[in-house]
């Protein structure tokens, strides 16, 4: 799994390192079982605190895509696979979207009206 992060984005460390893992997710390059980089490792490969990896671990957690446990470290979650699948019916959606001409507010509007619906 490779992660780059850009420190001159105006996004914040920790973000840019959970949406790096939640693409790999996506793509399926990341399955059940699998372990992320230990957080010091990580750490200490990208060159940033500790705490910024930690912070992109807890989220990652909270949205239930990783389960953290102590001294076996981060494993990608079952869950993450439906995340994964979400991931792809999206993406053919936008792409779907773009083919018609259909604006990015409209989609979002017409998304919007069937969690309403």
């Amino acid at each position: 799994m490779l992660i780059r992060i850009d420190p001159a984005s105006g996004d914040a460390i920790f973000d840019q390192l959970a949406a790096a893992v939640r693409t790999e997710i996506g793509r399926g390059a990341l399955r059940p079982g699998d372990r992320l980089p230990a957080a010091r490792e990580l750490a200490a490969s990208l060159d940033v605190n500790i705490h910024t990896v930690l912070h992109a671990y807890q989220e990652l957690r909270d949205e239930g895509l990783i389960d953290l446990r102590r001294g076996r470290g981060a494993i990608v979650t079952e869950q993450a696979t439906a995340s994964g699948e979400l991931a792809g019916a999206i993406r053919a959606l936008v792409a779907d979207a773009r083919r018609l001409g259909v604006s990015p507010s409209t989609l979002t509007a017409l998304i919007t009206q069937e969690f309403t619906s």
